[in-house]
């Protein structure tokens, strides 16, 4: 077990290989101009998509009511996709409703990162299990097997998506986790703050299709047929995409997905992020934006679930003040919602931090919608976090503490895999 970790450790520290393509040239794209919306589907790989109804869901107290109701209407399929499993109330009352579901003779298909969701209980796996659930772990290392050094890079690749699709016809998404830690309304300690998303209508396709593409890579088994791809119905008037990326795979569409974006802008971008250390690529689409007369602010955590997360984030603050960025940090609890809106007309929410790993590493997703109500309503809630937040200035962060500098040097060699 001691060379199994040691192994694991060095591969993390060289596998340097799992970078980004250099972007050399943009584009110049305005958002809101007919070249924008073709030239964005075509380099994440993602179609736009007519017929749809998206809800906010905000904080624990929403979302988790909303994705418990539809779970339990369930007739045919569930498939559900989670980073972090984390046992406690709320993640037991899921389980029995998954398990009820099977009961029932509902397809459960639940599809686990083993690394995020490790310390499930054994009781609930065999809950899971006689009730006819089919749990699945993404890229679990053997750790009783000969493991190759290619088997530890993969595992060094996470499954960071969160989707839920009920009968091919309902889906959620965006950066919850399943803890106890997301209860409540964002505004108390302990209780995180996140911004999640419900769907109807044919952009629910979308969603199914990137559950069953890691479910085959993890199984090798292909789901199909009207259980889960029904004929879809037209739910609502929103324009939306699923935006998807693999790294490994060879699919960067998160990292586009923000570059493209931000280089379109001409009023205004509102980044609700809580691991804030970009490439030196976006954060000159950052910088630029605002000389051509962008307002850019973005909403970080005052305290962070990861030091060396968060140690590595502040480094890169001086960079951004000086450039006329507004840094707020979020006072109330730990800000874990992933949201960005652009110019109040284009948004998008899901689980892609704005970081090395996740653009760089990790699979992702984030549902992007062109709304222009969709998209106040999430600026409107942005102004509202503001108002329970501080703002940085250049001066206050250039002040900070002796040892946060000293931690910041030590995360620059592994910048890359956080």
């Amino acid at each position: 077990m001691k060379y199994l970790k040691l192994s694991f450790l060095v591969v993390l520290l060289l596998s340097a290989c799992a970078a980004i393509t250099p972007i050399n040239e943009m584009p110049h794209i305005v958002l809101g101009e007919a070249s924008f919306y073709p030239t964005l589907s075509a380099h994440t790989d993602s179609s736009i998509i007519s017929g749809n109804r998206v809800e906010l869901l905000f904080n624990g107290e929403q979302i988790f009511p909303a994705m418990l109701r539809a779970i339990r209407s369930a007739e045919k399929s569930i498939t559900y996709q989670q980073y972090f499993f984390e046992d406690g109330a709320v993640a037991r009352e899921f389980a029995e409703a998954f398990a009820e579901r099977c009961r029932a003779g509902v397809e459960v298909k639940l599809l686990i990162d083993s690394l995020g969701g490790g310390s499930i209980s054994q009781e609930m796996k065999d809950l899971w299990k006689n009730a006819g659930c089919q749990l699945e772990w993404f890229e679990r290392i053997k750790v009783y097997q000969f493991i190759t050094p290619w088997e530890l890079l993969n595992y060094n690749h996470r499954s960071h998506r969160r989707i839920l699709v009920i009968d091919g016809k309902i889906g959620f998404t965006g950066g919850h986790g399943l803890s106890d830690a997301w209860t409540g309304d964002g505004r108390t300690a302990e209780h995180w703050r996140q911004t999640d998303v419900r769907v109807e209508g044919p952009i629910v396709q979308q969603l199914q299709a990137a559950f069953v593409e890691s479910w085959r890579r993890t199984t090798g088994n292909v789901l199909g047929d009207e259980r889960y791809f029904p004929a879809f119905a037209v739910a609502g008037k929103v324009y939306a995409q699923v935006v998807k990326s693999s790294p490994l795979g060879g699919s960067f569409g998160s990292y586009l997905l923000f570059l493209l974006s931000i280089a379109s802008a001409q009023k205004s971008i509102h980044i609700a992020n809580p691991y804030f250390f970009p490439d030196p690529r976006i954060e000159e689409a950052l910088i630029n934006a605002v000389k051509r007369g962008v307002r850019v602010v973005v909403l970080t955590p005052a305290k962070s679930d990861h030091i060396t997360t968060s140690a590595a984030s502040h480094s890169g603050f001086g960079s951004f003040l000086r450039g006329g960025i507004e840094i707020y940090e979020y006072k109330p609890a730990l800000m874990h919602a992933k949201a960005m809106v652009v110019d109040g007309v284009w948004a998008t929410v899901g689980s892609a931090n704005l970081d090395y790993r996740s653009l760089a590493i990790n699979e992702e997703l984030n549902l992007v919608v062109y709304d222009t109500a969709f998209a106040q309503q999430l600026e409107k809630s942005f102004q509202e976090d503001l108002k329970y937040s501080k703002k940085l200035t250049y001066e206050s962060w250039n002040s900070r503490p002796l040892w946060d500098k000293i931690k910041e040097v030590f995360t620059s060699p592994i910048k890359e895999q956080l």
